[in-house]
């Protein structure tokens, strides 16, 4: 008999006794305590900790530590099956999965794993009863306490992972590169274009730990960057600093594939005088209907324009966002 030979049949014997068969039937399709285990099956904890370890030592259970509980279910692959004596894909691995196989169908048809079945039905309803008495008296108070433990725009960054893996992206006016470092890790490409070299020394800082971001010096009005490459765009609160947004529109849509899409936050009409000699503000706000109308004429379709809801600590004029379409030739 050969070395590799010995841990196999280790293994095989741990299913030798019913009450461990029913064990990694149940864990099979579930992550369980041994609390829970002890439910299912009414027997007593140390009887159910003795055949947890029994089978752990032959490889059939794997578990992990979740806070103070320890979680158990059945192993994917034994680790001895993995050894140094055992080729991967080896008839001792291809064994072990058949004669799992055939006990897994023995007991199915039994009444005893019917039983295992209602129990565990009733233990995975109670993990969620706590959590459902909490929502069903605290709805009124959820959103402050989401915010105060998580922050109030922790779900705005992670939205991005929503976009495809394989756009190219273009942040138009990217400053000091926040919106670069929230696109990078989602996307094949971003190029960020800004007119100041201070706005981009701050930029490559920031992203310095990506290697799929690309800072370009120049205007919005005259953008270095190709024709058609991009899938997506965004403008965040650029347009009111440049002269002539209708230009800037146009070379966003020049540089976008057919059906690329362009995103728009800036700010609402205000009253705000100061901010053109405070922060070089060349334009109040921008109205819906005249945003539609330079979107437009630039060649964006599908227009959509909705403003922000405020934050609570926000002393600044309010906010919108605008998408549209770039038309197909």
């Amino acid at each position: 008999m050969t070395t590799a030979t010995l841990p196999l049949l280790d293994s095989f014997s741990a299913l030798a006794d019913a009450t461990r068969c029913r064990v990694l039937l149940l864990l099979e399709r579930h992550e369980l305590t041994v609390t829970e285990l002890c439910a299912v099956l009414q027997l007593p904890q140390s009887t159910v900790s003795r055949h947890l370890r029994t089978l752990a030592d032959a490889d059939w259970v794997t578990s992990r530590r979740d806070g103070t509980s320890r979680y158990y279910t059945l192993a994917q692959a034994p680790a001895k099956l993995q050894s140094s004596n055992v080729e991967p894909g080896s008839s001792e691995g291809s064994a072990h999965a058949q004669i799992w196989q055939l006990t897994r169908e023995q007991l199915k048809g039994g009444s005893g794993a019917a039983q295992d079945a209602r129990r565990l039905e009733r233990v995975l309803a109670r993990r969620s009863e706590t959590s459902q008495q909490f929502f069903a008296t605290s709805a009124g108070k959820w959103d402050h306490l989401r915010d105060e433990l998580f922050g109030d725009t922790f779900y705005l960054r992670a939205l991005i992972g929503l976009m495809d893996d394989r756009s190219v992206v273009g942040d138009l006016g990217c400053g000091t590169g926040i919106v670069l470092d929230a696109l990078a890790p989602h996307v094949a490409r971003v190029i960020g274009v800004d007119a100041s070299d201070e706005m981009l020394t701050a930029a490559h800082t920031r992203v310095a730990a990506f290697d799929n971001v690309e800072l370009r010096r120049g205007a919005l009005e005259a953008l270095p960057i190709d024709a058609g490459t991009l899938d997506r765009a965004t403008m965040m609160l650029v347009l009111h600093h440049v002269p002539s947004p209708a230009l800037a529109l146009a070379e966003a849509a020049r540089v976008l594939k057919p059906g690329g899409r362009l995103l728009i936050v800036d700010m609402a009409p205000h009253e705000h005088e100061e901010y053109r000699q405070q922060m070089g503000h060349v334009w109040l706000g921008f109205s819906e209907e005249h945003l539609h109308r330079l979107l437009t004429q630039a060649g964006f379709t599908n227009v959509k324009i909705h403003a922000l809801p405020p934050s609570t600590s926000a002393k600044g004029p309010g906010l919108f966002a605008a998408t549209g379409k770039k038309l197909s030739p």
